[in-house]
C-alpha cells in the first residue's frame, strides 16, 4: 500500500473546498457572536472518564482511546464537544445565571455516520446554560436556523421530538439493558414487528403506546393524535405542550414531528430537533435540551444547545464566488513593496508572480494587476 494513502473516511481538504469551509465557519462564528455567545476551545484529547461521563454507549463506541504515556491513564480523542463544554461551564467558569458558549473544532469518530461521511467532522455548536424555560430552547432553534441560512441553505425542514416521551413510556419496564437497547433500535428503525416481539411479555397497556408511537410522525396533527393514544402522564403532556409552543414560534422553516425519534447522543432530556435541507443525505444540525449533562461534573443545571458538521454543511451549501485578486510583479523596489503592502492593508489579495512563473495558472482569477505608470504603481483592470 502506498505510504500516502489515507485511512478510510479520512481525507485531505484541498484549496477550493477549504476556502468554502472556512468562509462558512467564519459566518457561523459571527452569527453566534451576534447572539451573545462566547467562544471556548476545549482540548482535542482528555481523560476518558471525563470525556464520556454520562454520555451513553453510542459516544463511547465512537471514541478513539489511547494510553497517556505521562500518567498511564486512558485518554480519548473527543467524538463530541458537548460534554467538554458542560465541564467548562461547571468547573472552570462556574457562573451564576445564564451562560452562552459556542465552539468550533475537529472531532474524531471511530466509524463514519454514513457511507460517504467523514470520520473527522469539523463540529460547530452553541449552548445555553442556566435557563430552564422554553425561551432558551427557542433561542437555540432560532440560532441553528440562522446559521444554516448564513450558509445560504434554503427550504429548511425542522423535525422535532422530545426525549421525555420515550423515557416515560419505557420507565419501570422490566427490561434488561440489552433488551432496552434493542427496543431503542426498533423504535429508531420504526420496526413494529421487532418491537412487538421484544415487548411480547409486557402488559398490553404498557406495550401498545410504544407501538402506537411508531405511527406518530408528520405535521402538527401528530400532536393531537398523540394526546389521544399516549398515556396522560405529566411528562408526556408537558413534552407535547412544549413541542406545540416551540413549533408555533418557529419562523422560516417547515416543521414536522417524529415522536419516536431517538437519534443523537443519549444525554438528551427534553425537546430535540434535527434540521434538514434538499440535497443533504442526513440532518445538517441536531440539538435539544440536556439538563442532566453537567450532573457528572458536580453541577446539574439547565442546558440546551445544538451542533453541526461544517464539512457536511459545505457539501450542500452553494459555492460562493471567489473574491478576485490583484496580480503584481515581484521586485525589490521600495515603491513596489510599499504599494503591495498598502493594498493588502486595505483587505485586497495581492499575488506576486515569482520570476519565471509568469505563464502559470492563476488560481485566484486575478481581475486586476499592479503596473508602473509614470513612476507610480497603480492598479489596472485586466
Amino acid at each position: 500500500m502506498s505510504a500516502w494513502v489515507l485511512p478510510d473516511h479520512i481525507a485531505d481538504v484541498l484549496p477550493s473546498e477549504a476556502r468554502h469551509i472556512e468562509e462558512i465557519r467564519r459566518d457561523l462564528m459571527d452569527m453566534a457572536r451576534c447572539y451573545g455567545y462566547e467562544l471556548v476551545m476545549p482540548p482535542l484529547l482528555e481523560h476518558l472518564e471525563s470525556l464520556l461521563s454520562g454520555t451513553g454507549e453510542t459516544l463511547d463506541l465512537q471514541t478513539f482511546k489511547l494510553v497517556d504515556q505521562l500518567s498511564g491513564r486512558m485518554m480519548g480523542l473527543r467524538a463530541d464537544s458537548t460534554p467538554q463544554v458542560a465541564r467548562i461551564d461547571a468547573h472552570l467558569l462556574n457562573r451564576e445565571g445564564v451562560t452562552r458558549l459556542c465552539y468550533c473544532g475537529p472531532v474524531l469518530h471511530t466509524r463514519p455516520g454514513g457511507p460517504h461521511a467523514t470520520r473527522e467532522p469539523l463540529q460547530f455548536g452553541a449552548e445555553i446554560y442556566g435557563h430552564s424555560g422554553l425561551e432558551a430552547d427557542l433561542e437555540i432553534l432560532t440560532l441553528a436556523l440562522d446559521c444554516l441560512k448564513a450558509a445560504q441553505i434554503n427550504a429548511i425542514g425542522v423535525d422535532m421530538a422530545d426525549a421525555r416521551i420515550v423515557h416515560a413510556l419505557l420507565k419501570d419496564l422490566p427490561l434488561e439493558s440489552v433488551q432496552l437497547a434493542q427496543v431503542h433500535a426498533a423504535l429508531a428503525a420504526k420496526d413494529s414487528s421487532e418491537l412487538k416481539q421484544l415487548l411480547r411479555h409486557t402488559p398490553v397497556a404498557r406495550s401498545q403506546p410504544l407501538v402506537d408511537l411508531l405511527q406518530l410522525y408528520g405535521d402538527a396533527a401528530v400532536l393531537q393524535e398523540a394526546h389521544k393514544v399516549l398515556p396522560a402522564t405529566p411528562d408526556i403532556q408537558a413534552a407535547l405542550a412544549h413541542l406545540k409552543w416551540l413549533a408555533s414560534h418557529l419562523d422560516g422553516a417547515s416543521v414536522s414531528f417524529d415522536l419516536a425519534d431517538l437519534r443523537g447522543w443519549a444525554y438528551y432530556s427534553g425537546a430535540m430537533f434535527s434540521m434538514y435541507a434538499p440535497g443533504a443525505s442526513d440532518a445538517l444540525a441536531r440539538g435539544g435540551r440536556y439538563d442532566e449533562v453537567g450532573q457528572v461534573f458536580g453541577r446539574k443545571r439547565p442546558a440546551v444547545g445544538f451542533s453541526l458538521d461544517i464539512k457536511s454543511l459545505s457539501a450542500v451549501a452553494p459555492d460562493r464566488p471567489l473574491r478576485a485578486a490583484i496580480r503584481a510583479p515581484w521586485g525589490e523596489g521600495a515603491a513596489l513593496r510599499a504599494a503591495i503592502a498598502a493594498l493588502r492593508s486595505q483587505g485586497e489579495t495581492v499575488v506576486c508572480v515569482l520570476p519565471g512563473h509568469e505563464s502559470q495558472v492563476d488560481e485566484f482569477h486575478c481581475d486586476r494587476e499592479l503596473v508602473e505608470a509614470a513612476g507610480q504603481w497603480v492598479v489596472h483592470t485586466i
